[in-house]
């Protein structure tokens, strides 16, 4: 391997860039995350380690076995059942206290015992599933972090704290290493590996979605040209029959054509989910809402008559302005795809946009009038591919959502109840105080 790279200098570069690229790649400290899997963690964790420390304790005794740390650690997998870790994997907090709890409880907890047993087969074994375990649940380069320096602290506290054993002899100790680093090396290969699936998928996915769009934008475009042909006619004929027709369809067909590319630049958001782009600009969160209100596609003029918008103290904020005007415009449509299970014909102030500064932070809060969402489900609308509308719904508009407001430092919540409405709260940090204006 290493002849070939010095054979030929061009496959050095490339593999220095594709190294460089892989530690530049968005991490993903919850690998898989869902609340459900969260739970089944910590209750493996809170049952798994009492269970253990009581098999190696006493039913096949080991060297070293300590119940007292053995419940601290099972303890941990009481964090990550806690409604406000497992409901949403997907917060800051929920993926701190993922790492901090398996950091603890795998690669410096699994050392430790390891070196308090003096490396015996029990727990080389033990140490070895742990590495693999580690890679499997968060991002590699998170585990091969968290792995180094969790022996080095295991280490640490062993030499000073640690209780007399047996050395191991040096035959054992080299027997050991060997074991130790081909799981190391396959584990961390794995994990790369894995990494790389995952993006190629997700670069097939965006590149075939580019594909489409520039196919779709294509006689869009040629039809926006017709729409514009037609009206300049209109209006060189002067006031011939049909004429107010004739601008009304156009106007009808410009919309059209405004929906299906605002359609267009939703999936792509959407599918671009785990790798948004690091854009950031000062938004302003009046002239936003002003132009995605004018904006939004409306299926006709009851729907705009019914949208409210109430501008209290602006405020600025760092996000992209594209990506979260998308935000808004996923908002306004999940509110009038619900205003329409209830009416077909929506009336002025069903739809609430509400803007304004509270507490020091600007807050955006939109509010319909429509069926509401059951409780049980407001702590998973936010989870990717989770979806309340079977028919087209295909969940990840509010996942969307969420990833970019937290992306901008601040956070989306709902409250509703069925039949009586939902309002979305969105609470954003502003960028200073001389950004507030009246």
């Amino acid at each position: 391997m290493l002849n070939a790279v010095w054979r030929y200098p061009g496959l050095s570069g490339r593999l220095s860039t594709r190294i460089k690229a892989e530690l530049q790649e968005q991490m993903m400290l919850i690998l898989h995350p869902s609340p459900w899997r969260l739970r089944w963690l910590g209750l493996f964790t809170l049952v798994g380690h009492p269970l253990f420390g009581w098999i190696w304790g006493h039913w096949l005794p080991q060297p070293y076995e300590h119940p007292g740390l053995r419940t601290v650690m099972g303890a941990m997998g009481l964090l990550l059942i806690s409604e406000s870790i497992a409901n949403d994997p997907s917060s800051k907090l929920s993926a701190r206290v993922f790492s901090l709890v398996f950091w603890i409880q795998l690669p410096v907890f699994f050392s430790w015992m390891y070196l308090c047993n003096s490396g015996n087969t029990v727990w080389l074994a033990s140490f070895c599933a742990m590495v693999l375990i580690y890679y499997h649940l968060t991002d590699w380069r998170v585990a091969t972090l968290g792995t180094v320096s969790g022996v080095l602290l295991a280490g640490t506290l062993f030499h000073f704290f640690g209780p007399s054993v047996l050395p191991m002899d040096e035959q054992q100790q080299t027997i050991n290493a060997v074991v130790i680093i081909f799981c190391w090396s396959s584990a961390l290969l794995l994990g790369i590996s894995s990494a790389n699936l995952r993006r190629e998928h997700l670069q097939y996915t965006l590149t075939t979605m580019g594909i489409m769009a520039h196919e779709l934008r294509t006689p869009l475009a040629t039809i926006s040209l017709i729409g514009d042909a037609v009206r300049n006619e209109n209006q060189n004929a002067g006031e011939a029959n049909g004429s107010q027709q004739l601008d009304q369809l156009v106007v009808r067909l410009h919309g059209l054509v405004r929906n299906m590319n605002q359609q267009i630049d939703t999936q792509i958001a959407n599918a671009s989910l785990l790798r948004l782009p690091m854009h950031r600009e000062t938004v302003t969160a009046a002239a936003l809402l002003r132009n995605v209100v004018k904006d939004y596609p409306y299926r006709n003029s009851r729907e705009r008559e019914s949208v409210t918008l109430v501008l209290r103290k602006d405020f600025s904020f760092e996000s992209s302005y594209r990506l979260f005007a998308q935000v808004i415009n996923n908002l306004l449509k999940n509110a009038f795809r619900s205003l329409a299970a209830v009416s077909s014909a929506p009336k002025p102030g069903d739809l609430r946009i509400e803007m304004g500064v509270i507490n020091g932070a600007g807050r955006i809060v939109i509010t319909d009038q429509g069926v509401g969402i059951p409780p049980e489900l407001q702590a998973r609308i936010f989870e990717p591919f989770f979806s309340t509308d079977h028919g087209t719904g295909h969940g990840l508009g509010l996942a969307f959502c969420r990833q970019v407001v937290q992306g901008a430092g601040g956070t989306i919540r709902v409250k509703s109840e069925p039949g009586r409405g939902a309002i979305f709260i969105i609470e954003m940090a502003p960028v200073d105080e001389s950004a507030f204006r009246p």
